[in-house]
């Protein structure tokens, strides 16, 4: 059976992941209130921000930006991206 969560960015019941999508307390909390949609939701917008920001995610400050703006897009008030981006059409 599927691991079923109340999503915290979609609400309402979904799909969960399969794993902790990585270790530590953040982790814990994205498996237990994040669904699969929404964590494809969080891969698309985090990929703009490494590529916007120009992240090193082997770098600590890197991964350090990339968790913050995680906890912030699930659990805060949003990620948001750089006032420079400007979307593809």
């Amino acid at each position: 059976m599927a691991h079923m969560v109340d999503c915290i960015k979609l609400g309402h019941q979904a799909e969960g992941l399969e794993k902790l999508p990585f270790k530590g307390e953040l982790g814990q909390r994205i498996y237990d209130h994040v669904s699969k949609e929404a964590w494809k939701q969080w891969l698309e917008h985090s990929k703009m921000l490494i590529n916007e920001y120009r992240l090193d995610l082997t770098s600590e400050s890197g991964q350090r930006l990339w968790m913050t703006e995680c906890e912030k897009f699930f659990f805060g008030d949003g990620s948001s991206a750089p006032a420079e981006f400007v979307p593809q059409s």
